[in-house]
């Protein structure tokens, strides 16, 4: 799905709000999301474009960035919006998207705001969906699970003195915590959603925020789904606002990761809420073998060669790398760079192809490196993605010329094939937790 126009609503005080609209479903979804976020670098990052694509199943989905965040007007750090202000700007969104009525899904920080835009205009709202979400954030004698008191220096420092790392990351996405890119990724979003001044204002804010008493206000259907472990908002916050809205349906998923980085099970949840059906499953999960390749010095042989005859070069590589899979059952996925990703359903035809293509290309004056790990993976249509994938590229970067790694997983599997292995040791694997045992295939 490509990333729609970007398109501002003036609101009232004449404030721009930068809007996007996706998605042709049966009904209006308006999301109301966290503190800071940036419209359009969000399209940048695979995950949240999956957790889009969902939503565009569901109806039309209408995004904003708030006032004094993202592609929307800045604003001074002493005056940035009430929730009243707040609300004019969801309704000038609305009017400038054409909706009269929609489907408020509010998300954790943005989930104060849905709650009082559902009590206030019961007429413009068809349903409300509160994920990770809360009607008071910090905690008080009468709300224990809000947000610790003896927390909140640690993170007005992070903010103030430390807002080019990614710290929320550990909240929001533990199981990314560690990855660079997604570390990275996360940064760059802080950076361009809002300052670290504005962001102190808004967690100070959100800090104040206590919206518990428009709770029996409410009467439209309303769906409360939380991650049992969620690490940002405690799933009592979760459970109090299910408790004190009249026919709120409560529906506790496992996981501690926001739905960003794994939209399916909350989507899931949501999907079938919202239409009264099962959702059709759109990702396949099986255990494969991922087998990854590259070509040494390629950038060299280049230069050496010249672009006619290393042209010439990488077609017969890449002919015998067909051959190769053909032979051995694998599945091409997509080339990667000067080699190849492919799947097979069997770890030793893995294996012995890698040694084949490796033996094969000596002929042509140069040499491979490969890696190779079994693992459950995601089918895509013609793409595959899951961790496994991303630990076979990692073993293919480690591997020296004409040499083969793989996992101790493989070596696991395929005893009795005839295959030997040599100790290659322990070893970190970027982005990825923990110490990996790895071998290298030895002979052909």
């Amino acid at each position: 799905m490509e990333m729609p126009p970007t398109r501002y609503a003036k609101t009232s005080d004449g404030v721009h709000i930068a809007y996007q609209v996706y998605g042709d479903g049966p009904v209006d979804i308006l999301l109301s999301g966290s503190l800071w976020w940036h419209l359009e670098f969000q399209w940048t990052d695979p995950s949240a474009v999956r957790v889009k694509e969902r939503l565009a199943r569901l109806g039309r989905v209408i995004e904003f960035d708030k006032r004094g965040t993202g592609l929307s007007d800045r604003v001074p750090v002493d005056r940035l919006p009430t929730l009243e202000q707040r609300i004019d700007d969801i309704t000038a969104v609305l009017d400038a998207a054409g909706s009269t009525s929609a489907v408020l899904l509010g998300q954790n920080h943005g989930a104060p705001l849905a709650l009082l835009f559902a009590a206030t205009f019961p007429e413009r709202t068809r349903a409300l969906i509160l994920q990770g979400a809360f009607a008071r954030f910090a905690e008080a004698p009468d709300y224990p699970y809000g947000f610790p008191e003896r927390l909140v220096p640690r993170v007005v420092e992070q903010m103030e003195s430390h807002w080019d790392e990614p710290h929320a990351l550990a909240q929001i996405a533990p199981s990314s915590m560690h990855d660079p890119d997604i570390r990275e990724w996360w940064t760059t979003m802080q950076r361009m959603a809002v300052s670290p001044g504005a962001a102190l204002a808004l967690w100070n804010m959100s800090m104040a925020t206590d919206v518990r008493g428009v709770l029996p206000a409410i009467h439209v259907p309303t769906l409360v789904v939380h991650l049992s472990d969620d690490r940002l908002i405690n799933i009592g916050c979760g459970r109090h606002l299910a408790e004190h809205i009249a026919g709120a349906t409560f529906v506790e998923v496992p996981g501690s990761d926001i739905g960003w980085t794994d939209p399916t099970p909350v989507s899931d949840v949501i999907e079938e809420w919202l239409t009264g059906r099962q959702p059709e499953s759109e990702v396949d999960r099986v255990l494969a073998t991922v087998m990854f390749t590259d070509i040494i010095d390629s950038t060299k042989q280049l230069i050496e060669h010249g672009d006619r005859e290393w042209k010439a070069v990488l077609d017969r590589h890449d002919a015998l790398i067909g051959r190769a899979l053909d032979r051995y059952r694998g599945r091409k996925v997509n080339p990667t760079g000067d080699g190849v990703l492919a799947t097979f359903d069997g770890p030793a035809r893995a294996v012995q192809c890698a040694c084949a293509i490796r033996d094969g290309v000596a002929a042509l004056g140069i040499e491979i490196r490969a890696g190779v790990h079994t693992g459950e993976i995601e089918l895509r249509g013609d793409d595959v993605s899951g961790l496994a994938v991303h630990l076979g590229a990692r073993v293919a970067a480690l591997a020296g010329p004409s040499q083969v790694l793989v996992t101790r997983t493989i070596t696991d599997l395929v005893a009795g094939s005839g295959l030997h292995f040599a100790e290659h040791g322990e070893h970190e694997l970027k982005g990825l937790p923990g110490f990996w045992h790895l071998y290298s295939v030895d002979g052909s």
